[in-house]
């Protein structure tokens, strides 16, 4: 039997999908050692940092990923940072293959005056802020204003939204960060603008995300009919409407005909407006916006715009990854062909390979169709190399499945006490203490 070794840098989703699909490619002749490397001490990327706390169905996919860690011949390295605790370069040379799973952490920005006003924030920040991420516990989030601006059309724009203006007791049976939580008991905010650059009909939320903002309980969500029939008529003007575009206005137009009950908290959508500048003198106090225009299928700007007073803004426009020494990178993600990046035995899967787009399960598909391409590269298998003694050598200390299994236990039992699904930890000391 024919052993490869295979190194996965990133434990999200896009990373556990590889692990899958590497798995599912064994037979009585070939098998995979699989070692997932992961810079945080706990595992499952974006489904513990990113996913909103109010969407716990989303989160359970974490299923998946432990019967994949618990698969024989797997590996999980916790704690161990890609360029600093091991370089690229040696895990090229000691595996059969390298995957970066490494996703994209770091917000693009708006590029216009003002962005850099306390106050004005990226959902790369905002988001882990509120998921407990170690790294962005004292991001500063100043709520003390009535109104806050989203910018962003896609489904991490909305969520962040939607944690903006929800009564806050609404999140007290989640796992949202416990400092979080506190500031959002706290928060002024009772309006919460949604911009989008282009059209109802381009927007990239997805209908199910649409459908559940009626439900909201103490939240009125506001999106102009108007603006929705002039997406429809522009849309049945140019043929053939996409079903998911026929879905999303839709649910816009079921949002616009909800009767508005006087709500003390709003959600508002305002569609072909791009930011040209944020205003203030020590923060956000103002956002002024370009009127667009659709010509020829196309959005333009024009010279006329309108300003909204608030004092938060939080753009979430895309994200982007950053570089890592040894890996080519390009346009904010690794440079790479089919997800084989040159001709070398390193490959790359999800959004450091495609950029954000897709949902979880999209990460599957791609992840099967890139380890299809790297069992048909593989050559004569390297001579054994053991990760555990390699790290012990350099004084790296990492957490494996069994520790974060540990950890995952206290915080469920740390949750079950407050009545929630965990408490995440958010100290890496006390992290690693608890994994034991």
């Amino acid at each position: 039997m024919t052993i490869y070794r295979i190194a996965i840098v990133g434990a999200g989703p896009a990373g556990y999908f590889t692990a899958q699909a590497l798995q599912n490619l064994q037979s009585d002749q070939r098998k995979f050692a699989i070692d997932m490397i992961e810079k945080l001490p706990t595992p499952w990327g974006l489904v513990r940092s990113g996913v909103a706390p109010d969407h716990p169905k989303i989160k359970t996919v974490s299923k998946v990923f432990e019967k994949i860690a618990t698969t024989e011949g797997f590996q999980l390295f916790c704690n161990v940072e890609l360029g600093k605790d091991i370089s690229v370069e040696e895990l090229v040379s000691n595996y059969d293959a390298v995957v970066i799973a490494t996703g994209m952490d770091k917000g693009r920005r708006l590029g216009i005056p003002g962005e850099d006003l306390r106050g004005s924030l990226s959902a790369a920040e905002f988001v882990p802020w509120y998921n407990a991420h170690p790294d962005y516990v004292n991001v500063d989030v100043p709520l003390d204003t009535n109104t806050a601006v989203v910018i962003g059309a896609g489904n991490v724009a909305m969520d962040v939204a939607r944690m903006l203006a929800l009564e806050p007791r609404e999140l007290d049976c989640t796992d949202t960060a416990n400092h979080a939580l506190e500031k959002l008991h706290k928060s002024s905010i009772r309006t919460v603008h949604i911009f989008a650059r282009r059209g109802p009909e381009h927007v990239a939320f997805t209908s199910p995300e649409l459908r559940e903002l009626p439900k909201l309980k103490h939240t009125n969500v506001e999106i102009g009919q108007y603006d929705i029939e002039d997406a429809l008529n522009r849309v049945t003007v140019s043929g053939n409407i996409p079903k998911d575009v026929q879905s999303n206005l839709d649910a816009m137009m079921a949002i616009a005909k909800t009767p508005q009950n006087g709500r003390e908290r709003k959600m508002n959508f305002h569609f072909l407006a791009s930011p040209i500048e944020i205003k203030g003198k020590d923060r956000v106090e103002e956002v002024v916006f370009a009127i667009n225009e659709i010509q020829n299928g196309k959005v333009v700007e024009t010279d006329k715009s309108y300003s909204v007073k608030a004092g938060l803004v939080v753009s979430a426009i895309g994200y982007q990854a950053e570089p890592i020494a040894g890996i080519p990178f390009a346009s904010g993600r690794v440079e790479n062909t089919d997800g084989r990046v040159g001709e070398t035995n390193m490959y790359v899967v999800g959004w450091a390979k495609r950029g954000p787009s897709g949902v979880i399960g999209t990460n599957k598909s791609d992840a099967a169709a890139v380890m299809e391409l790297l069992t048909t590269k593989l050559n004569s298998p390297k001579v054994n190399f053991d990760l555990i003694t390699f790290l012990r050598t350099r004084g790296v200390v990492h957490v494996s499945q069994g520790n974060w299994e540990k950890l995952n236990s206290a915080e469920v039992a740390a949750g079950e006490s407050a009545g929630k699904p965990r408490v995440k930890f958010t100290d890496r000391k006390e992290m690693l203490g608890f994994a034991g």
